[in-house]
């Protein structure tokens, strides 16, 4: 694979309703693909999730540098926080606050999913799958279970959510329905075999999400969907672990 994107081609940017704006990395395949999402508050905004890092957010999507933003970090594997370290204020879970100041391969997974492989055209140079490393972002906020994140006029829930990595949050805007998931759920292969990931707290994190009246969720990978599709992914997921034992 030669051909390269232009760095001004890599990111493209979707409006998709309450002020929330999907950021997407076109060319890695849709497995690795993280979804970005931006969120427009009164007083600042909030960035779920920053991507890979092989492409500067801030250069290159102006959307991110117009006013004060907050970049939350559903967790801490390597296709979620590659950008994270362009942003002044950076919030994650507090179990997982050694990652994001010290990602190394193994800790952020890019050892071993990380080739040339998960690209379907690579992105400029130098990027080298080879010699790939997540930046350094010390966290300038650690949350648990129960704070919030506060956009003036728009208020998130951090709901912890353990399973795929220990220290995985959703984040809930009980006003408008809009649910957050991260890689705890999303409408595609979910990956519970993580070197950190607990069988016991997925299917905790699980049932306490079915339950929450969403009106879109949306996820850390592949489309957002509704209510009803939120329940009969989790139910399958739930009812695939009881018919295994």
């Amino acid at each position: 694979m030669s051909q390269r994107v232009r760095p001004e081609a890599w990111y493209t940017t979707r409006r998709v309703g309450d002020d929330v704006t999907h950021i997407e990395e076109p060319f890695i395949q849709a497995f690795y693909r993280c979804n970005i999402w931006h969120v427009r508050g009164r007083d600042r905004d909030m960035l779920v999730d920053s991507g890979m890092g092989v492409v500067s957010l801030r250069e290159w999507v102006p959307l991110v540098t117009e006013r004060s933003l907050t970049a939350v970090a559903s967790h801490t594997h390597f296709d979620h926080i590659g950008c994270h370290h362009e942003f002044e204020e950076r919030v994650v879970h507090r179990a997982e606050a050694d990652i994001l100041a010290s990602p190394g391969r193994r800790a952020t997974l890019a050892d071993p999913y990380v080739s040339e492989a998960i690209f379907d055209r690579l992105p400029p140079f130098p990027f080298a799958a080879t010699t790939y490393a997540v930046k350094a972002a010390p966290a300038t906020r650690l949350v648990e279970d129960g704070d919030v994140i506060d956009l003036g006029d728009r208020v998130f829930e951090v709901i912890h959510t353990p399973g795929h990595s220990p220290g995985g949050i959703a984040l809930w805007e009980a006003r408008s329905g809009i649910l957050f998931s991260g890689d705890i759920v999303y409408d595609g292969p979910l990956i519970e075999d993580t070197y950190h990931a607990n069988a016991a707290d997925y299917e905790r994190s699980m049932r306490r999400l079915y339950d929450l009246p969403v009106s879109v969720v949306h996820g850390g990978h592949f489309p957002s969907y509704g209510r009803e599709r939120h329940r009969q992914i989790i139910r399958a997921w739930l009812e695939g672990k009881a018919s295994n034992g």
